[in-house]
């Protein structure tokens, strides 16, 4: 059953022992941040800070920071079970007669529940600031000493394609400027960048809503990396298996989750921009200053008892490796259902989820590995990719041991190694042009004559399997 909201979601925490309550007055600069690191490495539970210095709410954070949690947050048991769900919905199904169109009516009236609800009003509207609304009651971080500033960053961003009308909702960082004024961390890459150089061009400001805190499903869907024209918030309520409850902002046309805990309202003007930066990215890098739009707040709404959720990011591992690995498994299906040959993948948290991707294949033909790299350097967020290793279908991408041994043994760098140029993540700091350079692929797979390889390729070292049967039925015997 769907969680009401983000405190359904930590009450359910708190009773199985995965959140810890903080009486003490912590500060929101930098010492949140200390501590969080410290219980996310130590594989600790959420934190709920319930004295912040310095702010009227409370602040609660690392609430993704395990796959234990991730999988609550998403009510499930495997987070692969999401992937082989959307399947379902996704199959071509042509009716051909009168009974197959009435088999496909329940899977039609599934999705249509999904879709976003919208009422009057909810508890996000709990308290309207309008007149005066200032950021400085909540306890906005600051997580790294060379950080520009404080950054809000949990915030669902609402925005509407200036032309169709169609909405996106991305989760982009917002340095506090004043308590007025905020940065928009918009990637040139990401949809509400998109929407505001269309509505620059048209000479237009651009309406902005930020929800801060809503149930998980919804928080999560915000940075899932759905295909363009996907609603995110039809995508929580599949994930929710509940419609998501919208409801109108009172300043800009714009609908947020009403189960929100804050709401930020206003808009971003044409060609107004200002230094954003530096910021302790998930990169483990600071990410440099640069010049992003601005935020200008025009309405603040909350609950009268709001939550202020953060996340801290860093060298890895932190909250958003989950939350990131969560994306791995649940997307995994659907590149196979485009990629059939592939077995499995494995973003490692050291790669940052756009460095480094291993993937394993049922090898075909020849050439197959390369096949498989170009075809994933052409696909959404993967194109992003810097490098990418291709393994046989029997090796375990999940034993980061095991493909350092294929990757030592299996490659000749002469014949193995392609290196072309690409597309790259925004945060890529060692490329000489922003956003743009290299991409390595290697084939580590087993080399076949049809590739070219005419020397005798050597077997794996296995023991034979009557005498590992033999070991574990006497292993008490042995007395280890």
């Amino acid at each position: 059953m769907a969680y009401k909201d983000l405190r359904e979601f930590m009450k359910v925490l708190d009773g199985r022992g995965l959140l810890k309550r903080i009486k003490a007055e912590v500060d929101p600069v930098l010492e949140i941040a200390e501590i969080n690191d410290r219980v996310v490495k130590a594989g600790g539970p959420a934190l709920l800070f319930e004295n912040p210095k310095g702010a009227e709410f409370p602040c609660v954070v690392n609430l993704f920071g395990s796959y234990e949690r991730m999988n609550l947050a998403l009510e499930v048991d495997r987070l692969d079970d999401i992937g082989t769900e959307i399947l379902e919905f996704l199959e071509p199904e042509i009716p051909t007669n009168l009974m197959q169109k009435l088999k496909a009516l329940p899977k039609l009236k599934r999705l249509s529940d999904f879709l976003p609800k919208y009422v009057k009003s909810g508890p996000c509207k709990e308290v309207i600031r309008r007149d005066d609304p200032s950021l400085d009651i909540f306890p906005v971080l600051k997580t790294w000493p060379d950080d520009g500033g404080r950054f809000i960053t949990l915030p669902m961003v609402f925005t509407k394609d200036p032309e169709t009308g169609e909405r996106n909702c991305g989760m982009y960082r917002m340095q506090v400027y004043d308590a007025k004024t905020t940065g928009m961390h918009w990637h040139m890459h990401k949809d509400g960048a998109r929407h505001y150089r269309k509505a620059e061009k048209m000479g237009r400001r651009l309406e902005v809503a930020v929800a801060v805190g809503a149930d998980p499903a919804v928080m999560y869907s915000s940075t899932a990396p759905l295909p363009e024209g996907i609603d995110e918030m039809l995508f929580a309520g599949f994930l929710r298996k509940s419609p998501v409850e919208l409801v109108k902002c009172e300043t800009v046309d714009i609908e947020v989750p009403a189960n929100a805990e804050i709401v930020l309202e206003g808009y971003c003007e044409p060609g107004e921009r200002r230094v954003e930066g530096p910021f302790g990215d998930h990169t483990g890098y600071y990410s440099l200053k640069d010049e992003f739009p601005v935020f200008h707040i025009t309405c603040i709404t909350h609950r009268r008892d709001a939550i202020y959720p953060a996340t801290i990011v860093g060298k890895p591992p932190m909250e958003d490796c989950y939350m990131a690995k969560a994306t791995e498994r649940i997307f995994l299906p659907l590149l196979k259902k485009q990629l059939p040959e592939v077995v499995d993948m494995n973003l490692p948290v050291e790669g940052v989820f756009h460095n480094i991707a291993i993937v394993s294949i049922d090898k075909r033909y020849p050439g197959h590995a390369r096949k498989v790299m170009y075809a994933l350097w052409g696909m959404g967020q993967m194109s992003f990719t810097k490098m990418i290793l291709i393994v046989d279908g029997w090796v375990d991408v999940q034993d980061t041991g095991e493909v350092v041994w294929r990757l030592g043994n299996n490659v000749d760098p002469a014949r193995d190694i392609v290196i072309l140029e690409g597309p790259l993540d925004v945060l890529e700091h060692a490329s000489r042009i922003p956003a743009y350079g290299g991409k390595l692929g290697i084939d580590a797979t087993k080399k076949w004559p049809s590739e070219g390889f005419g020397r005798e390729w050597p077997d794996d070292v296995v023991m034979a399997p009557e005498i590992k049967r033999l070991v574990d039925e006497r292993w008490k015997e042995y007395g280890l």
